[in-house]
């Protein structure tokens, strides 16, 4: 991490990512690259669904290859860059017939190491094969929930999954989140960790920083009218004057508490819940 002289008391508390011992370049390949609308938090007919986003810098799309679907054919990485919409790192891979993609690139690789996406290929950091052949407490990332729908779980910064067991054709995965889950053994995952673990121990410093990135303030239930917020309220500062945490819409919230939905169509294949709270 990157730490700094205190000039002002914004840069006395703030750390950030040491980018340069990192990155190798600064400009992104502009055959990889197009504009685009941010939603911030808004869905199809412009209603927000999330809130506390919105602002923030432009930023340039990087197209991401997260389907994977030149087997057998070995790649080389070239550069290692930052992306603006996600906080893993990416690299530019220039594959052995010449074609260029983008690829979230995992911990420990660096500019000129290979990797191939294979049945066959050897368990190595990088690489990218079905679970069904992926040894029992490999660390993996970019992980498919159906066969070739491309990777959908343990993209972010820092994250892996780990497989536990091989059993009727599926195999089971703990989560970056501690849930357990099953997978058909036909997906595929790539072996190692997400780079970046270091993006969580950030310290903005200040306010501004948030804005840049498209982070809009939030305040606190305990602030709000009763009107608001079932924690608003009371005369000066209140308890929330409830057993448990709820959300604005009066929903379950907080550490400890089980959100998940009760008949949801994926239950099914949850082998142990998520630890949530102090047993995290």
């Amino acid at each position: 991490m990157k730490t700094y002289r205190p000039t002002s008391p914004s840069k006395r508390h703030q750390t950030t990512v040491s980018y340069r011992n990192v990155l190798t370049t600064s400009k992104p390949e502009k055959s990889l690259t197009k504009g685009f609308k941010r939603s911030v938090g808004r869905n199809n007919v412009g209603r927000i669904t999330v809130r506390h986003k919105g602002g923030g810098h432009k930023r340039l799309f990087r197209d991401i290859d997260f389907m994977y679907n030149k087997h057998d054919i070995p790649a080389k990485i070239t550069s290692i860059e930052y992306d603006p919409n996600r906080n893993a790192f990416i690299s530019l891979v220039c594959y052995a017939d010449g074609e260029k993609r983008y690829v979230i690139v995992p911990k420990s690789m660096k500019v000129g190491d290979k990797f191939i996406v294979s049945q066959t290929a050897p368990v190595a950091v990088g690489n990218r094969l079905p679970l069904s052949t992926i040894p029992v407490g490999t660390f993996v990332y970019n992980i498919e929930i159906k066969a070739g729908n491309g990777a959908k779980l343990a993209r972010s910064a820092g994250t892996f999954g780990q497989v536990v067991a091989n059993d009727l054709g599926y195999t089971n995965i703990k989560m970056p989140s501690s849930e357990i889950r099953k997978i058909s053994e036909k997906a595929w995952a790539c072996i190692g960790e997400v780079s970046n673990s270091e993006y969580k121990l950030q310290n903005f410093g200040k306010a501004g920083r948030s804005r840049w990135k498209g982070i809009r303030p939030t305040v606190r239930g305990t602030a709000m009218n009763p009107v608001d917020h079932p924690h608003g309220g009371g005369e000066g500062r209140q308890g929330r004057g409830l057993r448990r945490a709820k959300s604005m819409w009066g929903k379950p919230t907080g550490k400890g508490q089980k959100t998940r939905t009760p008949k949801k169509y994926s239950n099914m294949w949850i082998v142990s819940r998520r630890k949530v709270g102090k047993a995290k």
